[in-house]
């Protein structure tokens, strides 16, 4: 996945609206009407928010007579997950770490003090 594709994909997402959108989108094909429903903004504004979708490649519209279904295109989103999952390794991998060296720590024998404070 190109960088600007990448930019362009978490740009969409980066807005609630449009994120909810998906999640609908997500269950199956609907109408612009049927998407505006939940929202309290009006439908050039749910518009704009599918233009942006749409741009992204997140979302494609066909038409069917008067009917205008959009649908969830879930390539962008498997490119932003591989994308992740760089550092979805590197924090797995430095939690592992973490937990071996508490172990360790744990493990090892406490030298020094055995009844608490040194006297002076």
């Amino acid at each position: 996945m190109a960088a600007d594709e990448l930019s362009v994909t978490l740009s969409a997402l980066a807005d609630p609206t449009r994120r909810a959108i998906l999640a609908r989108l997500a269950r199956g094909e609907t109408s612009v009407n049927e998407l505006a429903e939940p929202f309290k903004i009006s439908l050039p504004a749910i518009s704009k928010h599918l233009k942006v979708l749409e741009h992204a490649g997140l979302i494609a519209r066909t038409r069917r007579a008067q009917w205008r279904p959009c649908r969830l295109q879930p390539a962008p989103l498997r490119d932003v997950d591989a994308w992740l999952d760089h550092y979805r390794q590197f924090w797995e991998q430095s939690f592992d770490r973490l937990e071996a060296y508490l172990s360790d720590l744990q493990a090892k024998p406490k030298k020094g003090r055995k009844h608490g404070r040194k006297k002076r």
